[in-house]
């Protein structure tokens, strides 16, 4: 599955993108930022604050719990503001 950074989130992870193959047992969106922080300290700096992070699978907003089976893309973002 492809994973997209956006904004700040990109900034910590040091890539746009990238594309990986998640082990077995990586079920749902909060499974997949556990594994992402086992990566490396660039990713566990990235999702030190894991509830502030926003989640999008295949360009829809998803909650920690959504399932990731069959995802071909899913995007981390932080929260957006207005002005």
């Amino acid at each position: 599955m492809k994973l997209v950074y956006f904004a700040w989130v990109r900034e910590r992870v040091g890539k746009p993108d990238e594309t990986v193959t998640p082990p077995e047992g990586i079920a749902t969106v909060a499974d997949l930022i556990g594994w992402l922080k086992t990566r490396g300290e660039e990713y566990a700096y990235a999702f030190e604050n894991e509830g502030v992070v926003r989640t999008a699978i295949d360009r829809v907003h998803a909650k920690p719990g959504a399932a990731i089976a069959g995802a071909r893309e899913i995007a981390f973002f932080p929260p957006m503001t207005g002005g």
